[in-house]
C-alpha cells in the first residue's frame, strides 16, 4: 500500500477500527485498484507481489471478483477490469449529473401539479430514489432520497427495466421471490416481462393502486443521447392529491414534458 493510502487510512480510522474493518473486503478492493493502476493485464503472481499475499490467497480473491464480473481473463491467466466496474463508475457519474439537472425540473413539476415529484434509477433489481421534491399541499410522499423498492413492483421500475433485453431481464429475476405489494404486483417472471414490455412500448406508466391502495402515480423515463433509459421520474401520492379526472390529461402532459426536458438537458 502506498504512503498516500496509508495516510488516508490512518486519518479515517474509527476508534473501533480493528472490530469494524473487514480485511477480505479491503484486499478485494485493493486488487481492483492494482489492476486499474497497471493499465495492462496482470497475472496472479503480479497481483500477489503487489499485495504481499500468497498466490493461493490472491487466486480466491480473483475467482470471486471474476464470478461477480469485476475482473475478466483477457489472456491466459492474465486479468483486467471487468464491465461491472464500468457500470458502477458510469452509474455514479450519471447519477450525479442527473440529480443536478433534474432538481429544478422536478421542483417546477411539483409546483405545476401540486403533487410530490421523484427521480430514481435502477440498481440491479431495485429502484433507488435519488431525488424527492415534496408537495407543499400537505400530501407528503413516503419516499425519501435513498429509499429502495423492488423494481418488479414499481411503475418506475417497469420503465427502467424496459431497456433490458427480455432474456437478460429473465435472468436478472429468475431466482427472485415476488412479494406482492398489491394485487397489481407481478408474481412471476412471465408476468413481469409482459408488464415491462407494455411500459416500454407506451413510454410512460399511469398507475392507480400499483404500489399501495388508494395511491396514484404517473411515471416517465429519462433517456440519454445514446437513447438509453438512465432514470425515471414520477409524480405520486394518495388519490386525494390528484384531480383524478385529469390524470391522462394535464398530469400526464406535465410529466412527459418534464422528462423530455431533463433528457434534452442530458444531451
Amino acid at each position: 500500500m502506498d504512503d498516500v493510502t496509508d495516510a488516508i487510512d490512518a486519518e479515517a480510522q474509527h476508534k473501533n477500527h480493528s472490530v469494524y474493518f473487514v480485511p477480505g473486503l479491503h484486499r478485494g478492493l485493493r486488487v481492483l485498484e492494482i489492476v486499474a493502476a497497471a493499465q495492462r493485464p496482470l497475472s496472479i503472481t503480479d497481483i500477489a507481489s503487489e499485495l504481499g499475499l500468497t498466490r493461493s490467497s490472491v487466486f480466491r480473491l480473483i475467482y470471486t471478483l471474476r464470478h461477480m464480473g469485476f475482473l475478466e481473463e483477457e489472456q491466459s491467466k492474465l486479468f483486467t477490469l471487468g464491465p461491472r466496474v464500468l457500470n458502477i463508475g458510469f452509474a455514479f457519474l450519471a447519477s450525479k449529473d442527473i440529480i443536478e439537472i433534474a432538481r429544478p425540473e422536478l421542483e417546477a413539476l411539483r409546483d405545476d401539479t401540486q403533487v410530490s415529484a421523484h427521480l430514481a434509477i435502477r440498481d440491479e433489481r431495485d429502484v433507488l430514489y435519488l431525488s424527492c421534491v415534496q408537495t407543499r399541499s400537505g400530501f407528503l410522499s413516503n419516499m425519501n432520497v435513498g429509499s429502495r423498492v423492488p423494481a418488479y413492483a414499481s411503475p418506475m421500475g417497469w420503465l427502467l427495466l424496459s431497456s433490458l433485453p427480455p432474456a437478460e431481464l429473465a435472468v436478472l429475476f429468475r431466482n427472485e421471490t415476488f412479494v406482492p405489494l398489491t394485487d397489481q404486483t407481478p408474481t412471476s417472471v412471465k408476468t413481469l416481462l409482459d408488464i415491462v414490455k407494455q411500459a416500454g412500448q407506451r413510454g410512460y406508466v399511469i398507475s392507480r393502486g400499483a404500489m399501495e391502495a388508494s395511491g396514484s402515480s404517473i411515471s416517465a423515463p429519462i433517456i440519454n443521447r445514446r437513447k438509453e433509459i438512465v432514470g425515471a421520474i414520477d409524480i405520486s401520492g394518495p388519490d386525494s392529491a390528484f384531480n383524478l379526472g385529469e390524470i391522462e390529461g394535464r398530469y400526464l402532459s406535465a410529466v412527459l414534458a418534464t422528462a423530455a426536458r431533463i433528457s434534452q438537458r442530458m444531451g
